[in-house]
């Protein structure tokens, strides 16, 4: 009685719009506050990987990253020296395994937070992850057309537990949290440079569908997001399918003949442990803060930094400048083929003035999403040039040569 009563209670606050993002009110997601996903269902995803405490974890993570304490989730991660307008999910590929589509991230520490917990956004310092038990292929929500593939991290407070009808459940993701690529592209190892600016989203999820069809099978959970079929049919190749295979030292997953080498811990839920250092939220805020557009890597020149911020607003600019023409190219070609189908002459004038509002609308679209990716990429360029240069190591004066006879 009291687990139907809490499933029940779950899916109400979740249809209500409770799952945000995070608990700021100002960050542009849903209002209300998310359950932290700290629980693991039972009946599987118990039979893997070598048995780890919590304080694993935080301690894995610690070197990578900053743990902040936050209401009302407790302790949680945002990673250290992100790429310019870092998200995650957004660094990897894509491959098919057993347990459906699997991400392969390119971060060192990407074995744990893409597999388990979930994502949130802070507007005070940006990303963060809420810890979580369960391990999943990749804890996403997926849209998709026949020009268009787009994934998006699930908030914290979407628990899946067996039984549950994932897809039936009510959650909103701000549109510019979605990663979007030309569907094509799906199956790129190197999907970062396809992604598309988030200016684009709006226009994107208006013609895209959901396809959440997160499930068990075999006692295991399965994510087969848009299907094997409509991958194969859009990107024109074959898709090989890996068996996982569990290893029991972390690093990132790899792939070795017809396996995929991946490690996940099957966490056990500590409600002592803690990591060893933690910031408050008003400390979060000043070290982190930078981190939402950029964040210095001091191994590097900041001159090195600037130029990779540059180099990827312009590859942003190019793939909003072709998928902007693609797109009214793909509404002319629709509008000849209709008028190909008709012969009255009044019905072909009809057709025509249709399409030519439909223009006229995604023209006017186009403009503002050019608008504010001018914008952002301007605001941004400030910040990167605020951004302070490590300071420089003086030269020491070499020790003086003893005299002769001294």
């Amino acid at each position: 009685m009291k687990i139907s009563l809490c499933i029940m209670t779950l899916v109400l606050l979740l249809a209500t719009g409770c799952a945000a993002y995070g608990p700021s009110p100002a960050s542009g997601y849903p209002p209300g506050v998310g359950i932290p996903n700290v629980g693991s269902p039972q009946g599987y995803g118990q039979e893997y990987g070598p048995d780890m405490d919590m304080d694993y974890m935080y301690n894995y993570l610690a070197p990578h990253g900053n743990w902040v304490h936050m209401d009302p989730y407790g302790y949680v991660w945002t990673p250290r020296h992100m790429g310019y307008r870092w998200r995650p999910y957004s660094q990897g590929h894509w491959v098919m395994t057993d347990y459906g589509w699997t991400w392969i991230a390119n971060e060192e520490w990407g074995s744990i937070p893409f597999h388990y917990g979930r994502w949130g956004y802070d507007d005070d310092f940006g990303w963060f992850w809420v810890p979580g038990t369960v391990w999943g292929p990749a804890w996403v929500s997926w849209r998709w057309s026949n020009q268009y593939a787009g994934w998006a991290p699930l908030p914290p407070g979407v628990e899946f537990r067996a039984g549950m009808d994932f897809a039936s459940l009510s959650f909103s993701i701000p549109s510019r949290f979605w990663i979007f690529l030309q569907a094509p592209h799906f199956l790129d190892r190197d999907i970062y440079r396809f992604t598309l600016p988030y200016e684009r989203n709006v226009t994107i999820i208006n013609i895209t569908t959901i396809h959440n069809n997160i499930y068990v099978r075999n006692n295991r959970i399965f994510n087969e997001g848009m299907g094997i079929d409509n991958v194969r049919r859009v990107t024109r190749q074959q898709v090989p399918r890996y068996k996982i295979q569990d290893v029991q030292k972390p690093g990132p997953a790899r792939v070795v003949g017809n396996d995929l080498q991946v490690y996940r811990p099957a966490f056990r839920t500590n409600a002592t442990a803690k990591p060893k250092a933690i910031l408050n939220r008003d400390q979060a805020r000043q070290e982190l803060a930078p981190a939402k557009v950029f964040e210095l890597r001091q191994q590097l020149p900041v001159s090195a930094q600037q130029a990779a911020v540059q180099k990827r607003q312009a590859e942003e600019k190019t793939l909003l400048q072709k998928t902007q023409a693609q797109e009214l190219k793909n509404i002319q070609s629709k509008r000849a083929a209709e008028q190909a189908q008709v012969r009255d002459t009044a019905e072909k004038a009809k057709i025509q003035k249709d399409y030519q509002t439909k223009t006229a609308e995604l023209q006017k679209q186009h403009q503002a999403e050019k608008q504010q990716l001018t914008e952002r990429h301007k605001q941004d360029t400030e910040q990167v040039k605020r951004v302070p240069q490590p300071a420089k190591k003086e030269k020491q004066a070499p020790p003086a040569k003893k005299k002769k006879g001294a």
